[in-house]
């Protein structure tokens, strides 16, 4: 890694939002075509991809932000976000996950800025309480500038199992990071007995994949996990600013190892005492699937003081009609929706497709989506 610069942290930092993804537990509401990050899917008048640039580009201003998607969006992107400059729009030619993706935004970036320090967050993730998310982010950038990588970690307030887990650590002396502790390990999602038993010591904080490094630092750990991968995105990268980008991308890109940056550079870090965690004390959901859209349309019904127990979104409430039922609707038609005897009812109408569930099986729609494929209906996924 380079020497620590004269210049500070704050001033180095650059924001990366990977707007990938399909986000297939949202189907029909979410496809290929136009996944969940491009979408409003929570009725907030933003899509959330507009709302994850909003939040961050007070740390770092535009000139420093860049989103990496897949060729299939780049318009839309360009559209929703017109502040992004075009040099700072990294395509992928198709998904090679997440630490293909991030890796290739530090290796460009640490050849623009050799004391370049980076935040990945992710384009398709809602959060509330934006000040304490900036003051976290805040911290994780002045300790990142000591060479670890950083991440945020969510206070769990349920036993979830739709989460991975990162078990901390004791706190670190870090200048501007009060908060930063070191992390013991990653874990996979658990059960929900085991969920339980984490909630309960108070020692684990849900893995929301956002992480903050130096970007040699980055760079550093995925040439030793992953030293392939490493070479082929700084082969991309040293052609980047000239006439061959495209065709070395081309020759290198499909053939990049797919993994995600938890298993590259998160877990291993872990074990070798060089990650760190700031907790995050605001909401924050990934928006997964529909009982997490439920969850905040219901939550946002509470406090209007609304005594429904259908929450409606995209369609004229006039048009759903609920006797003795609760839940959502989501609807693109203006059909008349009605309900009857249906507790917990998950309802996504679209032009082509129809989607009837209920939250607690709305982790189940991915694999309606797998049927969908193989039973021939592609198109409509």
């Amino acid at each position: 890694m380079h020497s620590p610069s004269d210049r500070s942290p704050a001033d180095r930092f650059y924001g990366v939002i990977p707007a990938g993804g399909v986000g297939s537990r949202l189907w029909p509401l979410s496809r290929a075509s136009s996944p969940k990050f491009l979408r409003d899917v929570t009725g907030q008048g933003a899509t959330l991809l507009r709302g994850t640039w909003d939040r961050i580009v007070p740390l770092c201003e535009a000139s420093r932000m860049l989103v990496v998607t897949g060729c299939s969006h780049a318009a839309e992107v360009r559209r929703q976000l017109p502040e992004l400059a075009d040099a700072n729009v990294v395509l992928e030619r198709e998904g090679r996950d997440s630490t293909a993706a991030i890796g290739l935004a530090a290796a460009i970036l640490v050849r623009r800025d050799p004391d370049a320090i980076i935040g990945s967050f992710a384009a398709d993730h809602l959060i509330g309480n934006e000040v304490r998310f900036r003051a976290a982010v805040r911290e994780a950038i002045a300790a990142a500038d000591t060479g670890r990588i950083i991440t945020l970690g969510i206070q769990p307030y349920e036993p979830s199992t739709a989460f991975g887990y990162i078990r901390t650590g004791a706190p670190l002396a870090v200048d501007g990071a009060p908060s930063a502790r070191s992390v013991d390990a990653f874990v996979e999602k658990p059960s929900l007995a085991k969920a339980r038993t984490y909630l309960s010591s108070g020692e684990y904080l849900w893995n929301a994949g956002m992480f903050i490094g130096r970007a040699d630092a980055l760079l550093a750990a995925i040439e030793a996990s992953t030293p392939d991968l490493a070479s082929g995105l700084a082969e991309i990268a040293d052609a980047w600013t000239t006439p061959e980008r495209d065709a070395v991308t081309e020759r290198i890109w499909p053939g990049l190892q797919k993994i995600a940056i938890d298993y590259s550079v998160a877990e291993p870090l872990a074990a070798e005492g060089r990650l760190a965690v700031i907790p995050g004390y605001f909401q924050w959901d990934d928006v997964g699937d529909f009982a997490s859209v439920s969850r905040l349309a219901q939550a946002e019904l509470a406090r209007s003081g609304s005594a429904s127990e259908i929450a409606v979104m995209g369609t004229d409430e006039r048009n759903v009609v609920a006797v003795d039922a609760s839940g959502l609707v989501v609807a693109e038609t203006d059909r008349v929706i009605a309900l009857a005897g249906i507790h917990d009812a998950v309802v996504v109408d679209t032009p082509d497709a129809l989607l009837v569930t209920t939250r607690g099986k709305a982790q189940s729609v991915k694999q309606i989506v797998d049927a969908l494929k193989t039973a021939g209906h592609s198109a409509t996924v």
